[in-house]
């Protein structure tokens, strides 16, 4: 039996206390009809086929009922903001599970091939579509501007196809690959019709995307346990055009660092580069502070934070961990009692990750060791 996409595990219920969760080791699964009916009943524009494929999908959810209650719970922070943004644009709202499927609804989540953020644009594609990456700032990370840009980048794919289907399938695998795959089914244009001659990943994609529609909408209705959110709930943004960094707020208004960098993943060295206007996301409690201390804000440790080239590479860097980040990479120093597995829990990573992005052939390391952790 073909394995859930990776992407949909690697992001484990180690990101959240589920010690309180008394949800079920599996849910239980229902004859096809149950499955046929209960998809058939979503008021949803764009058509979900049920076949084997995607119950073997949805079975796969079922065995991982505290992942689906994470994913229930990043659901109830980003899901109205994705709404609002395929309403901006009058698009199916359905598509608002896309994003279960390409990332598990992690902000931070990056690929091996380079592909980054809550919709995994690669940067080619984020550039064409308006989002600004480079060395200071990925907004690939900006869950608002990369939904708006994946909203645009979906319309022009159904544009070319006229079958959100096919346009789903395209965003996985690029418009090539479904051309492709029409010439050699002979002309056919429906995604069933070509999903022999179609990539792998692709062939998964949609079922995938079927099967989370499926268990985020009914998921309820097996007593799926809910786990609390690492994320403060009750947060806004000001626009700023000052350069600013992210230690010069945590400082002043005494909010953690850590909780800075999570609302804020854009800004990859801790800097609001200051050149146009930008936003930066705050907790609630803190917006009024940071508009009557902006001055004082923008002026704390400048010398040592900003005009220091040296010191901003060194501070920027540096991570409460003792690690160093650098677009989306964190090169962490082994510490005497370190072990992969102490090390991989800490960063919410596998072992198998840590060894594949080292080139490690067993599980030994050594302190004063240097190994790269993706972001």
């Amino acid at each position: 039996m073909q394995q859930l996409d990776e992407r949909l595990l690697d992001f484990s219920v180690a990101h959240l206390d589920t010690a309180n969760c008394n949800t079920i080791a599996t849910l239980p699964t229902y004859p096809d009809s149950v499955y046929k009916q209960r998809l058939q009943q979503l008021p949803n524009i764009i058509e979900m086929t049920y076949n084997h494929v995607v119950r073997r999908y949805i079975e796969q959810y079922s065995r991982h009922p505290k992942q689906i209650s994470r994913l229930m719970y990043l659901s109830e922070r980003y899901m109205p903001l994705f709404e609002d943004i395929l309403c901006k644009y009058n698009l199916p709202e359905e598509l608002k599970y896309m994003p279960v499927v390409e990332s598990g609804l992690n902000a931070l989540a990056r690929s091996q091939m380079g592909a980054a953020g809550m919709w995994q644009f690669m940067p080619t594609t984020a550039k064409k579509y308006g989002l600004e990456v480079n060395s200071l700032v990925d907004e690939r990370y900006d869950v608002y501007k990369s939904t708006d840009a994946a909203c645009r980048f979906l319309i022009s794919l159904y544009s070319i196809y006229k079958d959100w289907n096919l346009a789903i399938a395209a965003y996985n695998c690029g418009p090539g690959n479904i051309n492709k795959a029409i010439h050699r089914s002979g002309g056919k244009r429906d995604f069933w019709d070509i999903y022999d001659y179609l990539p792998k990943e692709t062939r998964n994609y949609l079922p995938l995307f079927v099967a989370a529609n499926y268990i985020l909408n009914y998921a309820q209705l097996e007593n799926v346990c809910p786990t609390p959110q690492l994320i403060p709930v009750s947060f806004d943004t000001v626009l700023i055009s000052d350069r600013v960094h992210l230690t010069q707020i945590a400082e002043v208004l005494e909010v953690p660092i850590d909780t800075l960098r999570r609302l804020n993943p854009q800004y990859l060295l801790d800097i609001v580069p200051g050149s146009k206007t930008y936003s930066i996301c705050l907790p609630l409690q803190a917006i009024g502070d940071f508009i009557d201390l902006q001055d004082t804000i923008c002026n704390y440790k400048t010398d040592s934070l900003l005009n220091n080239r040296r010191a901003e590479i060194d501070l920027a860097h540096k991570t409460a961990s003792d690690g160093y980040r650098a677009k989306g990479t964190i090169q962490y120093k082994v510490k005497k009692g370190d072990t992969l597995g102490s090390i991989a829990k800490h960063f919410h990573c596998k072992v198998s990750q840590l060894q594949k992005w080292n080139s490690l052939k067993s599980t030994n390391i050594r302190a004063g060791q240097t190994l790269k952790i993706h972001r």
